[in-house]
């Protein structure tokens, strides 16, 4: 039986990041497939008959073809369990990529081969490297037409400020693509595609060396001479492979492949595997010291809650990444922020929304625990002592700001249950107007596109119908000084300022611009604002 320090070893967690449609659910179905977990890779965009991405469980994810929240994945390959969290590329729902990216060890950069680095992937990219964490960079659609191989790797080391390390050259692309040049093994991996995305057989590796006149019949007398001075330049060049710099982040191994053909996923997958680190060491915020992996006593912080993704059961998920120890189903554990002990009496192991009972899992594994309404994005659950307390997980502010008001007034029991709980997510943040009830609610929320999200899951899911309209709120502060020294109602405000609480009773104001909230603090010297209040969970 493998040993504690064995189990944790055999651990790789990653997250998928990518601007929208640059290719990363495409190229997770991929990786499901090469490692047996599924027999048809799906796609994000297809015919109507086609399958969806495994990953893409949402209804409103199946027919917009974009993920709109992070999904969690877990397979085994090569004596290796791999637990994948795909994330949204659209920027909407960039909360939900920057919060599952807390959880993750390493990530995995998909690059549009044809667009090079896009504003989303800047974004994302700057999170990973906060936190120091190793990023590998694929670039995909190959099998469409790209830029100059050279263009892209300068354009990542300019605009990311990172070392780039080609673990793989490629060999023309669009119609002329035949393949890579892997620079390990010195050997030319041939492209045979015949343009079907679940195409899996085995693409053919000719173990040539560069000048070899056998490589002019598979690849073209023109694509070997540009190859051969494509090698000896990449050769040349001054960055050499140092495992030390890409596990740091200052360094990014480079792969060229094309997920939607199936070619280069799989080499892929092997070098990911074998130099991407073990599960990484957190921060217990009560002492300053770094938690272990090895540590035998559990731990672990909740990084997304995810309701309903039985709609049988109305269910409520927490998922959590076990930092150090040992899980094990019916285990006692200590919740910190609520301050008791409760029983983890279910863990379920995640394949997006199909899921299986896990009797146990390490450190470096993400579980999900049920969760009857007592957990928050941020929380630290731990066994043994001393108790560890993990940092907490920031929340933006929202940008967009709208009324939501329920369509049918018996539905309020609905209603309400249905925006607390989809708050409770993390996806969108309420407010109530002081002196109203429930009926109406205020929502804010980072990208519009999660309003429409909203008001599907409160019908889909709830059975409810709301109307919304929009607010010209731009700007939102917490008011810091306690209720007892300030009462908000007789604070001097513009007319188009709004006076709300969050759901936690913290109270809040809405600006319709940077104006107003000048005008706020000069008329009212005693009143302490902050742009960060309560934007911690």
């Amino acid at each position: 039986m493998p040993s504690l320090s064995d189990q944790i070893a055999s651990r790789r967690t990653f997250a998928i990041i990518s601007h929208p449609d640059a290719g990363k659910t495409t190229l997770t179905e991929k990786l499901l497939l090469y490692t047996g977990s599924i027999q048809t890779a799906g796609s994000v965009k297809g015919k109507a008959s086609a399958r969806h991405a495994v990953s893409d469980w949402m209804d409103i994810e199946k027919e917009r073809g974009i993920s709109v929240t992070s999904s969690v994945l877990q397979f085994t390959y090569e004596g290796k369990c791999v637990n994948i969290l795909d994330t949204p590329g659209h920027q909407d729902f960039s909360e939900d990529t920057y919060r599952t990216l807390m959880a993750a060890d390493a990530a995995v950069m998909v690059i549009d081969g044809a667009k090079g680095v896009e504003a989303q992937t800047k974004k994302l990219f700057k999170v990973c490297t906060l936190r120091h964490i190793p990023i590998f960079t694929f670039v995909n659609k190959l099998d469409h037409d790209t830029r100059d191989p050279f263009d892209l790797t300068e354009e990542i080391e300019t605009v990311l400020g990172i070392g780039t390390y080609p673990m793989n050259w490629p060999i023309g692309s669009g119609r002329n693509f035949r393949g890579v040049f892997d620079r390990n093994s010195r050997r030319v991996i041939a492209f045979e595609g015949d343009g079907h995305a679940n195409a899996t057989k085995k693409v053919s590796e000719i173990e040539a060396e560069l000048g070899d006149p056998a490589l002019d019949e598979l690849i073209g007398e023109e694509n070997h001479r540009t190859l051969m001075d494509d090698i000896e330049l990449l050769d040349g060049a001054d960055n050499e492979f140092d495992l030390e710099a890409v596990r740091t982040g200052r360094l990014t191994p480079v792969f060229f492949g094309s997920a939607l053909t199936n070619f280069g996923v799989e080499p892929f997958l092997k070098d990911f595997l074998r130099l991407a680190p073990e599960p990484l060491a957190y921060t217990d915020v009560l002492t300053g010291e770094k938690v272990e992996p090895s540590r035998p006593e559990f731990s672990g912080f909740v990084f997304k809650i995810q309701a309903n993704m039985d709609r049988h059961h109305r269910d409520r998920i927490a998922f959590v990444r076990i930092c150090s120890g040992k899980f094990e189903r019916g285990m006692s554990a200590y919740h910190v922020q609520g301050d008791r002990t409760i029983k983890l009496a279910t863990g379920t192991s995640m394949m997006a929304d199909d899921r299986a009972i896990v009797d146990e899992a390490y450190a470096g594994d993400i579980v999900g625990l049920f969760d009857p309404g007592i957990f928050s994005i941020g929380d630290t659950v731990c066994a043994g002592k001393p108790h560890v307390q993990f940092p907490q997980i920031p929340t933006f502010a929202p940008e967009h700001f709208a009324r939501i008001t329920q369509v049918d007034t018996l539905k309020r029991k609905q209603f309400i249950k249905g925006v607390e709980e989809l708050a409770q997510e993390g996806a969108i943040q309420i407010f109530r107007e002081l002196g109203m009830g429930m009926e109406s609610v205020i929502v804010g929320v980072v990208g519009v596109l999660q309003l429409d999200v909203l008001e599907r899951r409160l019908k889909s899911e709830y059975g409810v119908e709301v109307s919304r309209h929009p607010l010209p709120y731009h700007e939102i502060r917490w008011i810091q000084n306690d209720p007892e020294e300030l009462d908000m109602t007789s604070l001097n405000l513009s007319r188009d300022t709004g006076r709300v609480e969050d759901m936690r009773g913290g109270r809040l104001l809405l600006f319709t611009n940077e104006f107003n909230v000048n005008w706020a603090e000069e008329r009212n010297p005693e009143l302490r604002l902050s742009e960060f209040g309560n934007v911690m969970f």
